[in-house]
């Protein structure tokens, strides 16, 4: 995510004038309305209010899988559609307004299809998955808080480098299993496997203090408004990953019992 300042009030002409303004003109001076900078508890309050939109949908996928309906169509076009949204949020942050929202919503078609196909087969495995996945924003959250944990760019580069390893593993594991009869080490319920699983939990987990240090930077530098939904579904995509990660580790360890 790109944090190069647009701030209205650096960008104004009226500041990079090299001669003063006639006295008859100061009258004309834009007014800077501070407003419409990007702010701590705006992004927190926008963070609340995709993480409401998407339990909410994720409540009726929910709730209609478990009256009959089958939950894999509604998950996978929640995945494609959100995977979409992100992609042009990438590009576009300034609409962020509006694709995060939508995000919020078709990701949580995704979240509720897949949380109850887990369900059904390991009851009880939503709520460890979800408790798990608080308890770790919390940790890290205080750990980032409290300066325990320093964002480097050290360690930008090596948890940006492990997740782009990850999702290049994932990608490449999925088109050959589609196309051959290979099995990925990832899955299964092997001790490999579930090695994999924690690695890749460490990793999301590490991608939340990027998370924190990108919506500290951006209220430092006082980013447009916007940025406030451009770093909340920043945060909600990250969590997002490490609640599946959360789930697809329990199963494995479900399943040895």
């Amino acid at each position: 995510m790109n944090f190069k300042s647009k701030n209205p009030f650096l960008n104004n002409k009226s500041f990079s004038a090299t001669t003063a303004a006639p006295k008859e003109q100061v009258h004309q001076a834009t007014v800077i309305d501070y407003n419409q900078e990007m702010t701590l508890s705006g992004t927190i309050n926008k963070t609340v209010l995709l993480f409401l939109l998407l339990i909410a949908s994720a409540m009726v996928i929910w709730w209609m899988a478990f009256n009959g309906m089958n939950p894999i169509v509604p998950a996978i076009g929640g995945a494609v559609v959100g995977l979409l949204l992100v992609v042009v949020a990438a590009f576009k942050p300034q609409y962020s307004g509006y694709l995060a929202p939508g995000y919020a919503l078709f990701e949580g078609l995704f979240i509720g299809g897949i949380s109850a196909i887990f369900e059904a087969r390991y009851p009880g495995i939503v709520i460890q998955a979800v408790g798990a996945t608080f308890v770790t924003f919390g940790v890290c959250l205080g750990l980032y808080r409290f300066k325990i944990v320093k964002v480097t760019e050290q360690f930008k580069s090596v948890v940006v480098a492990a997740t782009l390893a990850i999702a290049t593993y994932y990608l490449i594991s999925w088109v050959v299993s589609m196309f051959t009869s290979f099995q990925p080490v990832h899955y299964g319920n092997s001790m490999m496997s579930i090695g994999i699983s924690v690695f890749v939990i460490i990793i999301a987990a590490l991608n939340l203090f990027l998370d924190f240090d990108r919506i500290e930077k951006g209220v430092a530098e006082k980013m447009p408004k916007y940025m406030e939904w451009f770093g909340a579904m920043g945060l909600m995509i990250t969590l997002v990953w490490l609640y599946i990660e959360f789930l697809r580790l329990l199963s494995k360890l479900s399943s040895k019992d």
